[in-house]
């Protein structure tokens, strides 16, 4: 530690730093779990097992099923009085593995190596493990802390924060909301917003003899990517306020073709022709009013004789909370005392579960162990040390918001 602290803070400093190996047995334990989304396996083993470990730790947990989703299961915790709640919230769901052997965690001196390391089942361990030292130092609270473990982050929360949203339980008496994604060390306080499409342009298949028979679903993807292209060039005007670096990334982003597909071969004139728009708004900008810009722009490519049909592949709106919010400060204070540096606070790149707290006007942040540059990739890994560093910036921060 970095400097003094209250008899309370060096308590919460030591339970964690007692429990630290089983905090680290725990996350590998969840790594194992192949909570891999597309599809949506293993949900269930994860679910048991995490509940499981919070009825060992003394934390009754109840699961809250997903209306549909017969195997989509979100877990919830609760410690402390009342009904003014910090949440703790985290998703358990991985992207597929590069390799199953993923799925078998391994400590390489101070690292854990294994799918969901770093995005986000270490976290996860680290915020339950925050609670249960909160619990053991028997801390005073003006409130609770809430844990919540939902599924289905990475393909946009259908199974998991959505449909509790819908049901009004997401943020329920909030005051706060962290979520330990892969920050890297630094504070996310805002995230853009996502609306992301598939275009598919239809034509008429015939032989490239006969091409005069056919209709060209090609080029019409090329007139209809001319009209977004000028839309870009609009788009890429628009800047944040908000922190991130480099300053190019202040950009608002409309990208085009990140997954292409059509034809059937060389020597035939496409009849399909099937791309992806990625349009990213900054959380200054009207997210209703982007994407109607976006949809004027295709219905304008249907007038024009093309035959296009459209599929919305994911939908979020930006968050954005200041750094000047009382949950930003205390976050930061915490990891400065555990860190000794000042944190940065800046505006996530990708798309965060804050959205769901903000509009319901919870102040919510990111902060997690691992880093954004190894998540999803091969060598997925998180250092043990930032791990147990998370699990008491968490607890020092929710004695200070409960205090």
């Amino acid at each position: 530690m970095r400097q003094s602290l209250p008899m309370t803070s060096k308590s919460l400093v030591r339970l964690i730093a007692s429990s630290a190996d089983a905090m680290i047995d725990f996350a590998a334990r969840l790594i194992a779990i192949p909570t891999e989304n597309p599809p949506g396996a293993a949900y269930t083993a994860f679910v048991e097992t995490a509940a499981a470990e919070l009825e060992h730790l003394g934390l009754a947990s109840e699961l809250l099923p997903i209306p549909g989703q017969a195997q989509a299961r979100c877990l919830r915790a609760f410690h402390g009085p009342g009904r003014r709640t910090l949440y703790f919230h985290g998703h358990y769901d991985v992207v597929p593995a590069a390799d199953p052997a993923q799925f078998r965690p391994e400590r390489r001196g101070d690292d854990l190596f294994g799918r969901g390391s770093a995005d986000m089942k270490a976290g996860l361990a680290a915020m339950i493990y925050a609670v249960k030292a909160i619990k053991d130092s028997s801390l005073s609270l003006q409130g609770r802390v809430g844990l919540l473990l939902v599924p289905d982050e990475e393909t946009g929360g259908a199974r998991g924060s959505r449909p509790l949203v819908s049901a009004g339980i997401l943020g329920a008496n909030g005051i706060g909301m962290l979520t330990p994604e892969p920050s890297g060390g630094t504070i996310w306080n805002a995230s853009r917003g996502a609306f992301s499409l598939r275009v598919t342009v239809k034509g008429k298949a015939a032989h490239v003899g006969l091409h005069f028979e056919g209709v060209n679903a090609f080029e019409g993807m090329l007139d209809v990517a001319a009209r977004l292209r000028e839309l870009q060039l609009q788009v890429e005007t628009h800047t944040t306020g908000y922190r991130i670096t480099p300053d190019v990334a202040r950009r608002s982003i409309l990208l085009l073709g990140g997954v292409c597909s059509g034809g059937t071969n060389f020597n035939v004139v496409p009849d399909s022709v099937s791309f992806s728009i990625d349009r990213r708004i900054n959380p200054e900008e009207n997210f209703e009013m982007e994407k109607a810009h976006l949809l004027a722009c295709l219905e304008e490519a249907t007038r024009a004789g093309l035959n296009l049909e459209t599929e919305i592949l994911q939908e979020g709106r930006p968050a954005g909370f200041s750094e000047d919010e009382p949950l930003v400060q205390a976050l930061a204070r915490s990891v400065e005392t555990v860190t000794g540096r000042v944190p940065r606070v800046e505006l996530c790149p990708g798309l965060l579960e804050t959205r769901y707290y903000a509009e319901r006007s919870v102040p919510a942040l990111a902060y997690g162990p691992g880093r954004l540059s190894v998540a999803h990739g091969s060598r997925e890994s998180v250092s043990v040390k930032d791990v147990q560093d998370c699990a008491t910036i968490y607890a020092l921060t929710a004695a200070e918001i409960l205090a």
